[in-house]
């Protein structure tokens, strides 16, 4: 009758460590994966956003998600200027226009079933000086200012000759919409046209 064979493997001291620390990384592997994964769900989804259209002081609220929303707008004060209660199932778009209201900051508050977002907007006085424009007109040396302003302002217009010598030199209360004609045949060169208005804004228009 034949003994049965036995394999007897040893394992050196080495090999166990090796195992161990093997063991050891892929559990650290396993941690960071989970803590990782833990982090990313727990992250809150942004769901609004308030985006600034061409026409100063107005801006569209933008929502992403479904079911009973509240939006809040207050002032800076805190006063509760526009309140409204949608049901949506696939979002919104709210546009909001802040003509005629004091400038300041106002907050734009959306509440849903998963808390609340938060978006504050700084409305402020558009410069008169981003909607001036110089026209060259058909007769020769002669050219058109035209400013856009809805509040009553002061600008200041300098005029340059070719040579960046200062030929003129005024200030213009605005008050709405204003054109000027300047007739600059005796002035020498490529005019320059500075325009300088009450918060510090300078466009230069050189033809």
């Amino acid at each position: 009758m034949e003994r049965p064979y036995i394999c007897i493997v040893m394992t050196t001291k080495r090999e166990t460590n090796n195992n161990n620390i093997m063991k050891a990384k892929f559990m650290l592997v396993a941690v960071i994966a989970m803590v990782a994964s833990v982090a990313f769900a727990t992250e809150p989804e942004t769901k609004v956003a308030v985006v600034g259209q061409k026409q100063a002081g107005t801006y569209k609220v933008i929502y992403n998600g479904e079911g009973k929303v509240k939006l809040n707008i207050r002032n800076t004060e805190g006063e509760t200027i526009f309140a409204e209660t949608i049901n949506t199932t696939k979002g919104f778009v709210r546009p909001v226009n802040f003509a005629g209201l004091e400038f300041g900051e106002y907050t734009i508050e959306i509440a849903d079933a998963a808390g609340k977002q938060v978006q504050k907007i700084q409305y402020k006085a558009e410069a008169a000086a981003q909607n001036v424009h110089v026209a060259k007109m058909g007769e020769e040396g002669k050219y058109l200012l035209a400013v856009a302003n809805k509040n009553a302002e002061q600008i200041n217009v300098k005029i340059f000759d070719g040579e960046n010598n200062l030929v003129h030199d005024k200030n213009i209360m605005v008050n709405g919409s204003l054109g000027l004609v300047y007739d600059l045949k005796k002035v020498s060169g490529t005019p320059t046209f500075e325009v300088t208005d009450n918060s510090g804004v300078v466009k230069t228009i050189k033809y």
